[in-house]
């Protein structure tokens, strides 16, 4: 296991970050006795960051972690969650206001047994009715919670890249890390564009979903992927090119992420012990000979042509079209 400075931090993380969402069924029914060795043994195996949030598994996850974290010196990790998504009614599911975020910490150091949080993150602020109320009002929220001693850092999250940039410009609170997904995979290496900027601001880049949310898999992404027909057949084409090269995709993915350069840390989230092991052993011993030169295949055939195509805006556009049906039904009723 490599370690690294998180950006401007004081912590020295792994290049392997352990995330949570699994950890709250959110792909799959999981075992939680499997959850907690699956984390205890990502702990004992080095990976000292743990990140989570109260909308994995609707508080699920974090209360997972609360069976586990408190068996561990508190030095032994450094644990991030986040706030402003929460339920899955669609009424319910965001929420930047102070007031509720204030709340959110609160309860969220309640379910992980936990004195304080290392880091914590604005939840998918594109979903924000305004990044005005992400700046204005959510980040300075956040401040005086980092100031009674509850968090030590901030950060925020998101899909849409140039957000980053809009928000880091005009935030009046300093904000120490930025957590994007997605963005620095075989199909979308945008990422990489953007690592010049965040390293001019000291800001610790976290990398997550790697894997493309399923896109990067034998079996394929779920009906709800938002990523259009055209991305979903190139990655189905590609998928089917590697198993007759008798390789897969997922394995050599993994590592086309872990090897980009300016990313501090990437978050891989299983429940599984066997997903976990073997995402380390990609880490630790890399790809054959074979894989690698089927993966140079791969980008050349399949995803270069692509040119970073992604789904920018239809998880929003639909979020807010069932927010407007539901006020329409509202008011009719």
């Amino acid at each position: 296991m490599k370690y690294t400075q998180l950006g401007k931090t004081d912590m020295i993380v792994s290049s392997m970050t352990f995330g949570g969402s699994a950890l709250g069924s959110v792909f799959r029914a999981t075992d939680d006795q499997e959850s907690v060795q699956v984390v205890e043994k990502a702990i004992k195996l080095g990976i000292n960051m743990i990140d989570t949030a109260p909308w994995y598994g609707h508080t699920k996850s974090e209360k997972v972690l609360g069976m586990i974290l408190p068996k561990f010196p508190r030095q032994a990790y450094y644990l991030n969650t986040k706030v402003g998504r929460y339920l899955p009614e669609t009424s319910k599911m965001f929420d930047f206001r102070a007031e509720r975020v204030i709340q959110s910490v609160d309860e969220s150091l309640n379910r992980l047994g936990v004195e304080y949080i290392d880091t914590i993150q604005i939840h998918d602020m594109e979903f924000a009715p305004s990044l005005d109320i992400v700046i204005n009002e959510t980040l300075p929220a956040l401040q005086k919670v980092k100031d009674a001693g509850k968090v030590r850092y901030i950060g925020i999250t998101g899909y849409p890249m140039e957000n980053f940039r809009t928000v880091l410009e005009k935030s009046p609170v300093e904000i120490d890390t930025i957590l994007t997904y997605c963005h620095a995979s075989m199909n979308d290496n945008s990422l990489g564009e953007y690592i010049p900027y965040f390293q001019s601001k000291g800001v610790g880049v976290i990398n997550a979903s790697i894997l493309s949310m399923g896109l990067l898999t034998n079996r394929g992404p779920a009906k709800w992927h938002p990523a259009g027909e055209n991305i979903r057949s190139v990655c189905r084409q590609a998928a089917e090119f590697c198993q007759s090269k008798d390789v897969d995709i997922a394995k050599i993915a993994t590592r086309f992420s872990l090897e980009q350069p300016g990313i501090h840390t990437t978050l891989i989230g299983t429940a599984s012990m066997k997903n976990l092991l073997t995402n380390l052993e990609v880490l630790k011993h890399g790809i054959t000979d074979h894989e690698r030169e089927v993966s140079d295949e791969v980008m050349d055939k399949f995803f270069k042509p692509l040119n970073n195509a992604n789904w920018e805006g239809v998880e929003v556009s639909r979020y807010r079209e069932k927010l407007s049906e539901n006020e329409n039904d509202v008011n009719l009723g």
